[in-house]
């Protein structure tokens, strides 16, 4: 194994949590854990409609959850929740460059799942490690925005 993440990652950004619906997921952490949303969004490109939730006092540097709720039946977390029902469903870790992280984790033979980032939540640039490569575990590498 390579030490391309040992010297990329800057931190666990979040955790992503496949759900049927958003807004009793939403309510759930709320009441039982205290976690608010403190970002909401629709990421058609996803087919996802999706929240950021942190715990009281977290001043936005902690790790977050990701609540990801499927906008049709076609989308790729309806799949996962088809068939692994809801649950984990990534695990992401911040980036400085998602570009660079990625071309090194290929050359260090790694799949990607896409061949350039893509769009991800409040304009993040994101691109995910295959699961087979990564000990069964969906790795997001998010980038943040710059007003991030």
């Amino acid at each position: 194994m390579s030490d391309v993440l040992s010297t990329h990652v800057l931190a666990i950004d979040h955790v992503g949590v496949a759900v049927p619906d958003l807004d009793a997921a939403l309510e759930f952490y709320r009441v039982h854990f205290g976690l608010t949303a403190v970002h909401e969004e629709v990421n058609a490109e996803q087919g996802v409609r999706e929240a950021m939730l942190r715990a009281p006092g977290d001043d936005g540097t902690g790790t977050a959850i990701q609540l990801l709720a499927p906008l049709d039946e076609t989308s790729t977390i309806a799949k996962f929740i088809g068939r692994n029902g809801p649950g984990l469903q990534q695990l992401a870790y911040r980036v400085a460059d998602v570009e660079a992280t990625a071309a090194a984790l290929r050359a260090a033979g790694l799949r990607l799942l896409y061949a350039e980032p893509r769009r991800g939540t409040a304009g993040s640039k994101v691109n995910f490690v295959h699961p087979k490569d990564a000990g069964g575990v969906l790795v997001e590498l998010v980038e943040p925005a710059p007003e991030h």
